[in-house]
């Protein structure tokens, strides 16, 4: 029961003092392992989530590292068959998602997925 207690206690401090928490994590494959988390130093005013996202045929991945940030380095690219992101937000363990940025592009992702068949068909030949 401590070993609950005593996390609670230190976010509830940190509220009053208006120190930032953000989920923490570091290349992970899933956003379910990017919930713990972290206090914020005093320099650091943003929580960020980085988002890498790769998939051709029947192959892909994801990484996700989230952390505590004292700038906001918002961005992100979508070629279809890999994207990438960079999300800010500057409330209480606001990076919750793990790639709420990225937005599919239906027409480069089919371009992708033709392209991925092409290249399949011909490695058979």
């Amino acid at each position: 029961m401590e070993a609950f207690l005593f996390p609670l206690t230190e976010l509830c401090l940190s509220l009053a003092a208006h120190t930032l928490i953000c989920f923490s994590c570091s290349d992970a494959s899933s956003n379910w392992a990017c919930l713990a988390p972290v206090k914020c130093g005093e320099n650091e005013k943003y929580c960020v989530t980085t988002y890498v996202g790769v998939g051709l045929g029947s192959s892909s991945g994801q990484s996700i590292s989230k952390g505590c940030s004292p700038i906001c380095p918002s961005a992100g690219i979508n070629v279809g068959i890999a994207a990438a992101s960079v999300y800010c937000c500057d409330s209480f363990l606001c990076n919750i998602s793990g790639s709420s940025s990225v937005k599919a592009s239906y027409t480069v992702l089919a371009l992708g997925i033709l392209v991925s068949f092409f290249y399949i068909l011909r490695a058979r030949e």
